[in-house]
């Protein structure tokens, strides 16, 4: 009896190094979904450890592309049905990207009879490049003040009042601005202020992002 514990054992450790050492991402769930292992690889995926992927909801981890294939699956292993079912997936890769692949779920278990547990692979097909927000141009403190007024709706005369400089100095900001911005007018150049992050959005009487100027 020993010797056959000590055997199983054995096996059991043998099984879970190469558990470990596949590349594929792989997890065993309960019936439900429940996260019991997860190897290195899919841990990666998620951007944490394997331990800390215990009890994890593996439809949390990876959102499937369509609500229908879980229910059908759902079904199907209520009526202990033991095919292998598929799910399309998408998620976050710790580097921000989204990716998408397919969930392969296979039922295993020592007897029909016995509740199923399921092995759970994870193929990556690809990935969408995260999007990452355009720094703020820079601008000096002038040019930043001048554009917050002129959001506002200021003239050029009260622009100049507000920020001590003359009309002509207004005017030579504005113009350097347009230009460089390729801005056809004073509306395109406040639209491109806040599409650049020199204007902070959402925010009345307008004013420079924190960003923004030097």
């Amino acid at each position: 009896m020993d010797l056959a514990r000590h055997e199983a054992v054995t096996w059991r450790n043998r099984a879970l190094l190469l558990f470990d050492r596949v590349a594929m991402p792989v997890a065993v769930c309960d019936v439900y979904g429940a996260v019991l292992l997860a190897n290195p690889a899919m841990a990666a995926e998620c951007g944490t450890t394997p331990g800390r992927l215990r009890g994890r909801d593996v439809l949390e981890l990876f959102s499937p592309r369509e609500a229908t294939q879980v229910e059908r699956i759902a079904e199907a292993l209520r009526l202990r049905h033991r095919s292998r079912y598929q799910v399309s997936v998408r998620w976050r890769a710790p580097g921000g990207a989204e990716r998408y692949g397919e969930l392969t779920a296979d039922p295993v278990s020592d007897t029909v009879e016995e509740t199923p547990a399921l092995l759970v692979m994870l193929r990556v097909d690809g990935e969408h490049e995260a999007r990452s927000t355009p720094p703020a141009e820079r601008v000096t403190p002038a040019e930043a003040r001048i554009l917050a007024l002129l959001a506002a709706g200021a003239t050029t005369a009260r622009a100049a009042r507000e920020t001590g400089l003359t009309t002509d100095g207004v005017t030579y900001h504005l113009r350097r601005l347009s230009s460089r911005w390729h801005a056809a007018n004073r509306t395109e150049l406040v639209a491109r202020a806040y599409a650049l992050g020199v204007l902070a959005p959402g925010v009345w009487p307008p004013e420079a992002s924190a960003a923004g100027p030097d």
